[in-house]
């Protein structure tokens, strides 16, 4: 393929990421028939290295990211999958902590365009399976794949991992995966694999049991739990992060994660089951995590670049646990939080836990929003001010920003992947940068 020039290399980026952006539209079509099919047509790559799979509502990006720090810490070379992004697409595919290219991403759109469409592939599907043949022309010692919807019919469950992990379960896309936190853990539990390691880091007894059952019957081995196989005590939230005490295997260790938050030592501890469980050279890893956690880090979680503060938090629960964390660090007051938040989520929720925490809101509507989920501000602005908020509405994003930034000490910008990335992009905040 010839080398284009940059600023037609650029056209040509964008041109084919409009084409794979248009395979979003309609219903959401989960399954692993085309994914499957797409992936033999391209020669099955997803099986040319070993895979850690991490699903879960909440702490599944804070697990993979931890996985990738340790498992580079070690000096090994690690592709790692996430999803959504925050500034550009290609964070998603991600090669010892180096994104694909534009020129990799543009080329390989546009020689498997005619598959996709055959294939009917959706947008998710698409990229999955670029992800994994990346990996695989990237030779890569081992993957880190993040689950992006559920886990029993997300286009990545056609890993057959060393080892899978669940992490706390909450209530989002109950339209797909059910309506109680049972039928949701049903669903991201599809991802334990026979003869692989399953790892169970729900913190509630009722979806540890939901989870532990689904792994028994799938023929997981070892089974790990959180609480029984391992546990997490005196944990300790700090402006550098958290520190805990994890108890496995008759050991006892202090480690601190620079991820901020009481779940962050969860998650961790989830992190080292999986390395523990798959054995081997992974366990060894595993036993030198004091040494590569200082290495972990996660765009948008809890992300700080004073005055600002991002956090992509976008249901109930994720915004608790920044208010949570706020409180435990001591954030600079007076403190100012930019919210928007996608319709069909809980965005009463998010502001009642914002409020815990900020002296002003500013709603606004971010320019990445889908056009068919972008909240009423009306709507927001009017409950908000009957619930007696502290609510200003400014519709026009940099505004909003520039506002919320003339008469606070901290500005934190939450309630979706799009607000924060859209608010990274303007204030020139890079989401991979150390």
């Amino acid at each position: 393929m010839t080398a284009l020039a940059p600023d037609a290399l650029d056209a040509a980026y964008h041109e084919a990421l409009g084409r794979l952006f248009a395979r979003t539209g309609g219903a959401w079509r989960l399954g692993l028939e085309r994914v499957t099919a797409l992936l033999s047509a391209l020669g099955d790559p997803h099986v040319a290295y070993p895979v850690f799979h991490v699903a879960g509502t909440n702490g599944k990006g804070s697990t993979v990211a931890t996985l990738d720090a340790l498992l580079r810490g070690a000096g090994m070379r690690v592709g790692r999958y996430t999803s959504p992004h925050l500034v550009d697409f290609s964070e998603r595919v991600v090669v010892n902590g180096v994104p694909m290219t534009h020129a990799a991403i543009t080329a390989w759109l546009t020689r498997w365009e005619p598959l996709l469409s055959d294939l009917g592939a959706t947008f998710f599907e698409a990229t999955t399976a670029m992800a994994l043949s990346h990996f695989a022309e990237e030779r890569v010692e081992v993957a880190v794949v993040e689950v992006g919807l559920g886990g029993r019919l997300d286009a990545t469950n056609v890993v057959q991992p060393l080892a899978a992990g669940v992490t706390q379960i909450g209530f989002d896309h109950m339209e797909y995966l059910g309506d109680s936190l049972e039928a949701i853990a049903g669903e991201k539990a599809g991802i334990y694999k026979g003869s692989a390691v399953a790892v169970v880091g729900d913190t509630s007894p009722e979806i540890r049991s939901v989870l532990q059952k689904h792994a028994e019957t799938a023929g997981a081995a070892p089974v790990l739990v959180t609480g029984r196989d391992w546990q997490v005590e005196d944990i300790r939230v700090h402006a550098q992060g958290t520190t805990f005490t994890l108890h496995a295997d008759g050991q006892c260790r202090r480690l601190t994660t620079p991820l901020v938050g009481q779940f962050q030592a969860h998650n961790a501890a989830a992190a080292l089951a999986m390395l523990r469980g798959a054995g081997g050279r992974w366990a060894e890893v595993e036993a030198r995590a004091a040494d590569w956690l200082p290495g972990v880090r996660l765009a948008g979680r809890f992300h700080q670049a004073p005055p600002w503060l991002f956090d992509v938090a976008h249901n109930a629960d994720g915004a608790a646990t920044v208010v949570e964390n706020l409180l435990a660090v001591g954030m600079p007051h007076p403190l100012t939080a930019v919210v928007c938040v996608l319709r069909d989520k809980d965005w009463r929720g998010i502001i009642r836990a914002v409020a815990r925490a900020a002296e002003r809101i500013v709603v606004t509507i971010a320019p990445t929003s889908p056009p068919n989920r972008v909240w009423d501000l009306v709507e927001v602005e009017q409950w908000a001010l009957a619930e007696e908020l502290p609510i200003e509405r400014i519709d026009d994003f940099g505004h909003a920003l520039a506002h919320a930034r003339a008469e606070a000490a901290t500005v934190l910008v939450t309630g979706s992947f799009h607000t924060v990335g859209d608010a990274m992009e303007r204030l020139q905040v890079h989401p991979l940068a150390r």
